[in-house]
């Protein structure tokens, strides 16, 4: 197999490949802020949940559902922020996997990567890590929805968390 990449190339692209992976699998866990509700610890991210509450009809009381998984809607995710932060975090997640799977052809496809085309593949890069960097930067920003409030403590707001500490 011939190669298209010098041997910095192929540096570039296995971290590359890394740096993607990485992005995307924290991306995907919804462990960007933990919490506690109704003495259960509680995670969230972007767009998933880890445990959440709801009203078990037999006994008329609220019950903490001990599971992970996504807002059943795009609109069910708690905060206008969050939304936006998934939408650009996920975008800025697709173009570093797309430019790391080029680069990694790359390294067997002979010709497939010119000089110009690997300045344009690190300026798609370059980009994608500014948007998931300002993904990153929205997130604290819905620190003062509903359902944040109840799992950090009633006084939480913007980029300002209470931990809830059982007494």
């Amino acid at each position: 197999m011939a190669s298209s990449l010098t041997c910095t190339g192929v540096i570039w692209a296995l971290l590359s490949f890394l740096c993607a992976a990485t992005s995307c699998v924290g991306f995907f866990m919804p462990y960007w802020l933990w919490g506690s509700q109704l003495g259960k610890p509680v995670s969230f991210g972007t767009f998933r949940r880890c445990s959440y509450p709801v009203h078990d009809e037999s006994r008329q009381t609220m019950v903490m559902v001990e599971e992970c998984g996504r807002y059943a809607s795009f609109q069910g995710i708690p905060s206008a922020e969050w939304r936006i932060s998934t939408i650009v975090t996920g975008l800025g997640c697709g173009l570093l996997l797309l430019v790391a799977l080029t680069a990694l052809m790359g390294c067997c496809v002979s010709e497939l990567i010119s000089r110009t085309v690997g300045r344009v593949a690190g300026g798609i890069q370059f980009l994608g890590g500014l948007l998931i960097g300002a993904g990153c930067a929205l997130y604290p920003l819905g620190w003062d929805s509903e359902e944040v409030r109840q799992t950090c403590g009633y006084i939480s707001g913007q980029f300002d968390l209470v931990p809830y500490i059982h007494l």
